[in-house]
């Protein structure tokens, strides 16, 4: 996939993208050796830790109460466009430490804490078949159509999702849908030979938002960056009409 930039820009770095991707995430696999992969429901970043919901019976939970200093284990995510698209997955990421479990008189209070930065329906479950397990990041690695990165624990700790994290898949939605003629308008902005493909929203975020092409043999990215970072939607609006 070829990805096309305007020219070089600010634009969210790897860490910021791999704490708004796992915050849009809807689903996860856990590995740990001598366990059979289990899928993983909401994934919540704190600091150097990853919270995750998983089956009350999933082997790894039984393990992770076992182990007093923990099992290394692997949790692989992908963030996916919200529309559908001949290649949905943004970005694949692969976080890493080990897992510990979480005592069961602490479970609720700490869903509940959670709940309050990172709504999901998910956590109403914890008590009730689902528990909450903690993996202490060690680092994350992101793949996406441009590379690959890694990211220590601490640097990640130090990010923000994007503010517009909860919002983007409605609005990209909205915009497929429903602005067909903004799309079109935005897309006369790009190189000349890009124009002549499917337009489709892909992504957006506080430095500018992003659009996918599609032709009958490739796919290719294009970015067009606001004139400035924006953190309101008042900001966000004006920034889509400068464009």
């Amino acid at each position: 996939m070829q990805q096309i930039e305007q020219t070089p820009v600010p634009a969210p770095c790897d860490a910021e993208l791999i704490q708004t991707a796992c915050r849009r995430a809807h689903e996860g696999t856990l590995s740990v050796d001598g366990c059979t992969p289990v899928a993983v429901g909401m994934v919540h970043l704190f600091e150097s830790e990853a919270f995750m919901v998983v089956p009350d019976d999933a082997p790894v939970h039984e393990l992770a109460e076992r182990a007093l200093d923990g099992v290394s284990a692997m949790l692989e995510l992908a963030d996916c466009a919200p529309i559908s698209l001949r290649e949905r997955v943004r970005s694949l990421i692969w976080l890493s430490g080990t897992v510990h479990s979480v005592p069961a008189p602490l479970e609720r209070d700490l869903a509940v804490e959670i709940a309050g930065d990172h709504p999901d329906a998910r956590l109403l479950d914890i008590g009730h078949g689902y528990c909450l397990l903690r993996l202490h990041l060690d680092n994350a690695v992101i793949a996406t159509s441009q590379g690959a990165g890694s990211v220590n624990a601490d640097t990640l700790a130090a990010a923000s999702p994007d503010p517009f994290w909860e919002y983007e898949g409605q609005w990209i939605s909205h915009l497929e849908a429903d602005h067909q003629d903004l799309v079109y308008r935005l897309a006369s902005k790009f190189p000349e030979h890009l124009q002549r493909g499917r337009v489709r929203p892909l992504g957006l975020d506080h430095f500018g938002i992003t659009f996918r092409v599609e032709t009958p043999s490739s796919d290719s990215d294009v970015r067009l960056p606001f004139d400035r970072p924006v953190s309101k939607v008042t900001e966000l609006s004006a920034a889509l009409h400068e464009l």
